[in-house]
This record gives structure tokens, sequence and C-alpha cells, in this order.
């Protein structure tokens, strides 16, 4: 079993169940709010909180009461039904059942291949137990996979079961793009389901950092290199298309939700709605994950699992919050109050650098763990690891 602390348990009921396809414009909402990773080694790694994609409790995802048709007029090239009704057909609505709880997170995915492989944000997926794809342009649903994940730029690579024929996004290149190109976000704002939000917009700056910062811990990671808009980027559109007017994918969405800091690194401009990490930047990350070549921030395969879940120490050193019984650590005799200094060998300073040593590891590997008790003295002893919800 999975432990999940108290205060990192926001998310919402499941969403009701996809309906069929329709046709949905929808105009700017309410500003993308914060992002942020929250700790959860209790998996044996740190994980984007899922809960940035799901809707609270009571949530509303009713739009703002301003139109397509507005936003369409500030730029004379963008034909915006034209662009959804070409990338619409390769995206999917994912939809993650967390740890052993059953409460669920909804993000989109863009479809790479016909056979079912999908790309989207690692944060998307992290902490599931089971995840569902519904494809946008059929309603059909499909149990998914992770093929592989990279933490540090949030991307993932999925796996549709049984999958065929299925419609894909066309990608361009993102390396041409520039301030001032027009461009429209697609994807699953809300976690309503059925057919995408479609937010217009343009590009605001190009190469922009952002910090995700957990607000418990202070466990943080830094995207880069990431593009800019002022397309109303929301929570549940996380993995999903940011197109340029010819409808090809030059980005993948990123957004994220309330209980988080949220800051970028430099100056940037004002009015900032949303990122995408660049098209090009998410598909050489995808290539490596699709043909199995794992390397310190890419995994490969199924997630290993520590059974604790830490928070930064104050010091060096990864303190120990809650130990799952029967899980891992708890063989090797950890508590709560320890501070985990070293992992197979590799020296642990925080929290974040025990995710970090995780991620290198799988299942069945045989591993030894060093820590200092609440007295300060120093323990040693190993043990399996097991397999664990996504990282």
């Amino acid at each position: 079993m999975t432990y999940y602390p108290p205060h990192h348990d926001p998310w919402a009921p499941p969403p009701p169940p996809p309906q069929p396809p329709r046709r949905r414009r929808r105009g700017p909402r309410a500003l993308l709010s914060v992002l942020g990773l929250v700790v959860l080694v209790a998996l044996g790694f740190v994980a984007w909180d899922l809960g940035r994609d799901a809707l609270p409790t009571g949530g509303t995802s009713a739009p703002l009461d301003r139109t397509l048709h507005n936003r369409q007029t500030s730029s004379s090239t963008l034909d915006v039904q034209a662009v959804t009704d070409k990338v619409a057909p390769g995206l999917v609505d994912v939809y993650s059942t967390l740890g052993y709880s059953g409460q669920q997170a909804a993000g989109t995915g863009m479809v790479l291949s016909a056979d079912g492989k999908v790309l989207t944000n690692n944060h998307v997926v992290a902490g599931a137990t089971s995840i569902k794809a519904t494809d946008v342009d059929t309603g059909r649903s499909y149990r998914a996979e992770v093929l592989g994940y990279s933490r540090t730029r949030d991307v993932a690579v999925l796996q549709l079961q049984d999958a065929s024929g299925l419609g894909t996004v066309t990608t361009g290149d993102s390396s041409p793009v520039a301030v001032g190109d027009p461009v429209v976000g697609l994807g699953n704002a809300g976690g309503d389901g059925g057919a995408p939000s479609v937010s217009p917009g343009k590009v605001t700056a190009l190469n922009q950092s952002i910090t995700a910062t957990d607000e418990s811990s202070g466990s943080s990671e830094q995207l880069t290199g990431l593009i800019q808009v002022d397309a109303n980027i929301q929570s549940g559109d996380s993995g999903g298309a940011l197109a340029d007017a010819q409808g090809r994918v030059i980005g993948m969405n990123t957004a994220a939700s309330t209980g988080y800091q949220f800051g970028r690194a430099g100056r940037a401009p004002e009015g900032v709605s949303g990122f995408a990490i660049p098209i090009d930047d998410a598909l050489t990350l995808a290539r490596q994950i699709e043909t199995a070549h794992p390397s310190d921030t890419v995994h490969i395969g199924a997630s290993a699992f520590l059974g604790v879940s830490v928070s930064d120490a104050g010091g060096p050193g990864a303190l120990v919050q809650q130990v799952v019984s029967g899980g891992p650590a708890d063989d090797a005799g950890l508590v709560a109050g320890d501070v985990v200094t070293q992992l197979n060998g590799r020296a642990v300073g925080s929290a974040t650098d025990l995710t970090a040593v995780m991620d290198t590891l799988h299942p069945g590997d045989h591993v030894t763990i060093t820590w200092l008790d609440q007295a300060g003295q120093q323990h040693s002893a190993s043990t399996t690891l097991v397999e664990g919800p996504v990282g």
C-alpha cells in the first residue's frame, strides 16, 4: 500500500464519465495559478502534484463571458476553428487513479502513433496506479501504461493498450518560433472531457524558466527553455497541444493549480497565462523513451517503491516523515524521524536528491540505505525495492 500525507490530498472526486465528443469553444478563464512539486518519496520519488489537474471540490469549469471571436480579431492570420479541426482528432483526455485511494486527476495527451503512443506531461501521470485515456475524436477509452518519463523535463510517454487506427497530431518545428507568433492551446481544461477547450493567443517570450516548489517542504525543480504564451493554459490542459496557425504542434502545454509556489527565473513580460515545452525537446525525450535508453534523468519502465514520505531535513539528508508498513524501508528498519543520508552508495543531501537516486532504480533492485536516527547514530541496511505508482 502507499501512504499519501493528508496535506497532499487536495484532489477532486473522479470526473464524470467522458461524454461523446462535442465541439466546445471556450474563451479565457481564470488565470493559471501556481506550479509545484510535492515530495512523495512514499513512492520512492518526488512527484508532480496531480491535484493540479483535477477539479477542486465544488469547482467549476465554466468559462468567463468572453468569446473566441473577440480573441480571433487580434490576429487576422489565425483561423482558430481550422486549427482546432486539425489538432483535436489527435488528442486524448488522460485520467489517472492516484495511489490506492481511488481519487483521480485529469490531463491531456497527444497521440504520436496510430497504435497508441501518447506524449504527455510527467506530472499528469505521476503517482498513478492506473491510467485511462479517452480518444477525443471517437470517445473510446483505453487502458494506458507508462513507457517512461523524465521528471526534470516533465515529459512522459504512454502506450494505449489494444489501440489501432488512432488519429495523430501533426508536429512542427519549434526552433523558428518567434515572439508574436499566433498560437492555439488545446486540452482537457478543468478535466471536463469531451471536445477540447480552445485558447488562442500569441507567443510572448522564449527560453523562459520556471521554478516549481512544494510549499510544505521547499523541494523544487526548474523547467527551462520554455515557450511563454498569453493563451489561457489551465489545469487539465497539461500535456495538451500548443499549435501554430497551420495546426502544427510546436509545444506541449504545462499548467498547474493551487497550493504551490510558482516562480519565474529572470525578467519576463507581464500578463503571463501559460508555458509550453518546445515540441523539439519533448520529441527528443519521447524518442529516447520509446527506444528504451535510460539515463540519470530519463526513467524507463515501472517505478521503484521505497516506502517513505520525506521532506528536507534542514541540513544534509532527507527527513523521514512516514514509513509504509511492510514496505522496503520498513523492512530495513527505518522509522519516522530518521534522516536518510545515502542510498545505494550515493549521497542524499535533500528530499529531491533521494528522488533523483530513485529515478535511476527499478523494482527488484537491491539497495543499501544509510541513515541517522534521532540520536545521531548511523545505521545501514539492505532491502529490495518493489513496484510502486508512476514516478
